[in-house]
Protein backbone atom coordinates (compact mmCIF):
# COMPACT_ATOMS: atom_id res chain seq x y z
CA UNK A 1 0.00 0.00 0.00
CA UNK A 2 1.67 3.15 -1.34
CA UNK A 3 2.17 5.48 1.51
CA UNK A 4 2.09 9.25 0.56
CA UNK A 5 2.54 13.11 1.88
CA UNK A 6 5.12 13.50 4.54
CA UNK A 7 4.19 14.67 8.50
CA UNK A 8 6.25 17.26 9.83
CA UNK A 9 6.08 17.05 13.22
CA UNK A 10 8.43 19.96 14.25
CA UNK A 11 4.75 22.30 13.05
CA UNK A 12 1.20 21.93 12.43
CA UNK A 13 -0.21 20.41 9.50
CA UNK A 14 -1.12 23.25 6.93
CA UNK A 15 -3.65 21.06 5.00
CA UNK A 16 -6.52 22.27 2.48
CA UNK A 17 -10.18 21.30 3.00
CA UNK A 18 -12.00 19.37 0.72
CA UNK A 19 -14.59 21.58 -1.02
CA UNK A 20 -17.57 19.81 -1.37
CA UNK A 21 -17.61 18.86 2.47
CA UNK A 22 -21.41 20.26 3.88
CA UNK A 23 -21.58 21.45 7.74
CA UNK A 24 -24.67 21.03 9.32
CA UNK A 25 -23.65 23.52 12.08
CA UNK A 26 -24.10 26.48 9.61
CA UNK A 27 -28.13 25.92 9.32
CA UNK A 28 -28.00 26.07 13.15
CA UNK A 29 -25.41 29.43 13.29
CA UNK A 30 -27.58 31.00 10.20
CA UNK A 31 -30.62 30.96 11.72
CA UNK A 32 -32.08 28.15 9.32
CA UNK A 33 -32.03 28.34 5.50
CA UNK A 34 -35.21 28.70 3.70
CA UNK A 35 -34.08 25.84 1.36
CA UNK A 36 -36.48 22.77 1.71
CA UNK A 37 -33.19 21.10 1.16
CA UNK A 38 -31.41 22.77 4.36
CA UNK A 39 -31.38 19.41 6.50
CA UNK A 40 -29.18 19.26 8.53
CA UNK A 41 -29.44 15.67 9.68
CA UNK A 42 -28.81 14.88 6.00
CA UNK A 43 -25.86 17.42 5.12
CA UNK A 44 -24.17 15.75 7.90
CA UNK A 45 -24.62 12.25 6.50
CA UNK A 46 -23.38 13.14 3.01
CA UNK A 47 -20.47 14.26 5.07
CA UNK A 48 -19.65 11.14 6.66
CA UNK A 49 -20.28 9.27 3.65
CA UNK A 50 -17.72 11.27 2.11
CA UNK A 51 -15.13 11.03 4.46
CA UNK A 52 -15.21 7.29 5.56
CA UNK A 53 -16.31 5.89 2.12
CA UNK A 54 -20.29 4.65 2.68
CA UNK A 55 -23.15 5.85 4.09
CA UNK A 56 -23.41 5.63 7.71
CA UNK A 57 -26.28 3.32 9.61
CA UNK A 58 -26.61 5.03 12.86
CA UNK A 59 -26.23 8.47 12.25
CA UNK A 60 -26.30 9.35 16.36
CA UNK A 61 -22.92 7.35 16.57
CA UNK A 62 -21.62 10.00 14.63
CA UNK A 63 -23.05 13.20 15.69
CA UNK A 64 -21.89 11.82 19.29
CA UNK A 65 -18.40 11.81 18.12
CA UNK A 66 -18.63 15.17 16.84
CA UNK A 67 -19.94 16.92 19.94
CA UNK A 68 -16.93 18.58 22.31
CA UNK A 69 -17.22 18.23 26.09
CA UNK A 70 -17.59 22.04 25.89
CA UNK A 71 -20.85 21.48 23.91
CA UNK A 72 -22.31 18.19 26.45
CA UNK A 73 -25.96 17.16 26.86
CA UNK A 74 -27.31 16.39 29.57
CA UNK A 75 -29.27 12.88 30.13
CA UNK A 76 -31.47 10.82 32.53
CA UNK A 77 -28.44 9.88 34.04
CA UNK A 78 -28.00 12.63 37.07
CA UNK A 79 -24.50 14.13 36.85
CA UNK A 80 -23.72 12.31 33.55
CA UNK A 81 -23.93 14.27 30.17
CA UNK A 82 -23.09 13.34 26.81
CA UNK A 83 -20.14 14.13 24.52
CA UNK A 84 -17.62 12.26 22.72
CA UNK A 85 -15.36 11.59 25.46
CA UNK A 86 -16.24 7.82 26.23
CA UNK A 87 -16.34 7.34 21.52
CA UNK A 88 -12.59 8.94 21.69
CA UNK A 89 -11.35 6.69 24.31
CA UNK A 90 -12.95 3.61 22.06
CA UNK A 91 -11.72 5.32 18.74
CA UNK A 92 -7.97 5.63 20.56
CA UNK A 93 -7.70 1.68 21.42
CA UNK A 94 -9.02 0.52 18.04
CA UNK A 95 -6.57 2.95 16.24
CA UNK A 96 -3.67 2.07 18.20
CA UNK A 97 -4.86 -1.57 17.61
CA UNK A 98 -4.55 -1.46 13.89
CA UNK A 99 -1.82 0.77 13.33
CA UNK A 100 0.26 -2.10 16.38
CA UNK A 101 -0.69 -4.76 13.56
CA UNK A 102 0.15 -2.75 10.66
CA UNK A 103 4.22 -2.13 12.09
CA UNK A 104 3.90 -5.59 13.69
CA UNK A 105 3.36 -7.21 9.69
CA UNK A 106 5.91 -4.28 7.93
CA UNK A 107 8.93 -4.49 10.17
CA UNK A 108 9.16 -8.31 11.43
CA UNK A 109 12.39 -7.68 12.76
CA UNK A 110 12.01 -4.63 14.56
CA UNK A 111 11.51 -5.34 18.23
CA UNK A 112 9.04 -3.96 20.89
CA UNK A 113 10.98 -0.23 21.47
CA UNK A 114 11.07 0.75 17.32
CA UNK A 115 7.28 -0.66 16.77
CA UNK A 116 6.07 1.21 20.29
CA UNK A 117 8.13 4.56 19.36
CA UNK A 118 6.74 4.97 15.66
CA UNK A 119 3.51 4.19 16.46
CA UNK A 120 3.81 6.96 18.76
CA UNK A 121 4.77 9.67 16.05
CA UNK A 122 1.61 8.17 14.01
CA UNK A 123 -0.63 8.96 16.65
CA UNK A 124 1.06 11.70 17.94
CA UNK A 125 -2.09 14.67 18.98
CA UNK A 126 -0.80 17.25 16.72
CA UNK A 127 -0.42 14.76 13.44
CA UNK A 128 -4.32 13.65 14.39
CA UNK A 129 -5.58 17.60 14.37
CA UNK A 130 -3.42 17.93 11.27
CA UNK A 131 -5.49 14.75 9.65
CA UNK A 132 -8.90 15.39 11.35
CA UNK A 133 -9.14 19.08 9.52
CA UNK A 134 -7.36 17.42 6.45
CA UNK A 135 -10.93 14.98 5.74
CA UNK A 136 -12.85 18.13 7.09
CA UNK A 137 -13.94 17.53 10.76
CA UNK A 138 -12.96 21.02 12.19
CA UNK A 139 -15.73 22.13 10.11
CA UNK A 140 -18.53 19.30 11.32
CA UNK A 141 -17.53 19.67 15.38
CA UNK A 142 -19.72 20.93 17.46
CA UNK A 143 -17.93 23.19 20.65
CA UNK A 144 -19.20 25.73 22.55
CA UNK A 145 -20.62 28.68 20.38
CA UNK A 146 -18.59 31.35 22.89
CA UNK A 147 -15.33 29.41 22.25
CA UNK A 148 -16.03 30.00 18.36
CA UNK A 149 -13.00 32.58 17.83
CA UNK A 150 -10.79 31.47 20.70
CA UNK A 151 -9.93 27.90 19.91
CA UNK A 152 -6.40 27.44 19.76
CA UNK A 153 -4.93 26.16 16.47
CA UNK A 154 -3.21 23.57 18.31
CA UNK A 155 -6.12 22.83 20.22
CA UNK A 156 -6.52 18.81 20.73
CA UNK A 157 -10.04 18.99 19.92
CA UNK A 158 -9.82 18.63 16.41
CA UNK A 159 -7.70 14.93 17.01
CA UNK A 160 -9.91 13.93 19.75
CA UNK A 161 -12.82 14.27 16.84
CA UNK A 162 -11.10 12.22 14.71
CA UNK A 163 -10.11 9.36 17.63
CA UNK A 164 -14.07 9.08 18.18
CA UNK A 165 -14.93 9.38 14.79
CA UNK A 166 -13.26 6.05 14.95
CA UNK A 167 -15.27 4.65 17.35
CA UNK A 168 -18.15 5.37 15.76
CA UNK A 169 -16.89 3.94 12.84
CA UNK A 170 -16.59 0.44 14.70
CA UNK A 171 -19.28 0.54 16.62
CA UNK A 172 -21.70 1.40 13.19
CA UNK A 173 -19.53 -0.68 10.96
CA UNK A 174 -17.56 -3.42 12.68
CA UNK A 175 -14.21 -3.96 12.97
CA UNK A 176 -13.13 -5.07 9.69
CA UNK A 177 -14.23 -2.02 7.54
CA UNK A 178 -12.65 0.46 10.56
CA UNK A 179 -9.24 -1.08 9.84
CA UNK A 180 -9.98 -0.45 6.32
CA UNK A 181 -10.66 3.18 6.69
CA UNK A 182 -7.86 3.84 8.88
CA UNK A 183 -5.50 2.00 6.88
CA UNK A 184 -6.92 2.70 3.09
CA UNK A 185 -8.36 7.08 4.50
CA UNK A 186 -5.54 8.14 7.50
CA UNK A 187 -2.86 6.13 7.16
CA UNK A 188 -1.94 7.18 3.64
CA UNK A 189 -1.54 10.54 5.05
CA UNK A 190 2.05 9.81 6.71
CA UNK A 191 5.39 8.85 4.43
CA UNK A 192 6.07 6.72 6.81
CA UNK A 193 10.20 6.05 5.72
CA UNK A 194 10.07 10.07 6.98
CA UNK A 195 8.68 9.13 10.65
CA UNK A 196 10.49 6.15 11.27
CA UNK A 197 13.81 8.38 9.63
CA UNK A 198 12.79 11.41 11.51
CA UNK A 199 13.74 10.17 15.25
CA UNK A 200 13.54 13.70 17.30
CA UNK A 201 12.74 12.88 20.86
CA UNK A 202 14.43 15.68 22.46
CA UNK A 203 14.04 14.62 25.78
CA UNK A 204 15.53 11.27 25.58
CA UNK A 205 18.54 13.24 23.82
CA UNK A 206 18.61 15.48 26.87
CA UNK A 207 18.89 12.54 29.47
CA UNK A 208 21.30 11.04 27.69
CA UNK A 209 23.63 14.25 27.28
CA UNK A 210 22.86 14.26 31.29
CA UNK A 211 24.12 10.58 32.19
CA UNK A 212 27.28 11.51 30.19
CA UNK A 213 28.22 14.36 31.41
CA UNK A 214 27.28 13.69 34.80
CA UNK A 215 24.75 15.64 35.52
CA UNK A 216 21.14 15.54 37.37
CA UNK A 217 18.10 16.51 35.73
CA UNK A 218 14.28 16.48 36.31
CA UNK A 219 11.02 18.29 33.79
CA UNK A 220 8.77 19.99 36.19
CA UNK A 221 5.53 21.52 35.16
CA UNK A 222 5.76 24.75 36.64
CA UNK A 223 2.47 26.60 34.87
CA UNK A 224 -1.18 25.77 33.51
CA UNK A 225 -3.24 27.98 31.67
CA UNK A 226 -6.49 28.30 29.73
CA UNK A 227 -9.67 26.76 30.32
CA UNK A 228 -10.27 23.15 30.99
CA UNK A 229 -10.72 22.00 27.14
CA UNK A 230 -7.85 24.06 25.90
CA UNK A 231 -5.25 24.04 28.40
CA UNK A 232 -1.57 24.93 27.72
CA UNK A 233 1.20 23.90 29.63
CA UNK A 234 4.72 25.86 30.80
CA UNK A 235 7.90 22.95 31.42
CA UNK A 236 10.89 23.50 32.77
CA UNK A 237 14.19 21.62 32.23
CA UNK A 238 15.79 21.71 35.64
CA UNK A 239 19.56 20.82 35.52
CA UNK A 240 22.18 20.49 38.81
CA UNK A 241 18.51 22.25 40.72
CA UNK A 242 19.37 25.57 38.77
CA UNK A 243 16.58 26.40 36.11
CA UNK A 244 18.02 26.11 32.64
CA UNK A 245 15.01 25.62 29.54
CA UNK A 246 11.49 26.55 29.36
CA UNK A 247 8.86 24.79 26.59
CA UNK A 248 5.02 25.36 26.49
CA UNK A 249 2.40 22.79 24.66
CA UNK A 250 -1.09 21.25 24.66
CA UNK A 251 0.08 18.37 26.70
CA UNK A 252 2.75 17.76 29.08
CA UNK A 253 5.01 15.87 27.18
CA UNK A 254 4.44 18.10 24.63
CA UNK A 255 6.00 21.19 26.96
CA UNK A 256 8.44 18.69 27.98
CA UNK A 257 9.68 18.07 24.47
CA UNK A 258 9.37 21.89 23.59
CA UNK A 259 11.47 22.58 26.75
CA UNK A 260 14.09 19.72 25.91
CA UNK A 261 14.43 21.15 22.36
CA UNK A 262 15.36 24.60 24.09
CA UNK A 263 17.71 22.88 26.38
CA UNK A 264 19.73 20.97 23.48
CA UNK A 265 20.31 24.53 21.55
CA UNK A 266 21.82 25.75 24.48
CA UNK A 267 24.12 23.29 24.70
CA UNK A 268 24.29 22.86 21.57
CA UNK A 269 24.09 18.57 21.10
Amino acid sequence: MPLSSSVNQAEPLQLALPRNLFNPLDWFRNGGFRSRNADPRKNLRRSIAHIIGERPSNLGLYQLALRHTSASKATAIEGFRESNERLEYLGDAVLGMVIAEFLFKKYPYKDEGFLTEIRSRIVNRETLNGIARKIGLDRLIEYDGQRTKSVPSRSSMYGDALEALVGAVYLDKGFRFSRQFILKELLSHYDLDLVVQNNVNFKSRLIEWAQRSGKEIRFDIISEKGSSHFREFIAQVVVDEEPFATGSGYSKKKAEQSAAEKALALIEV
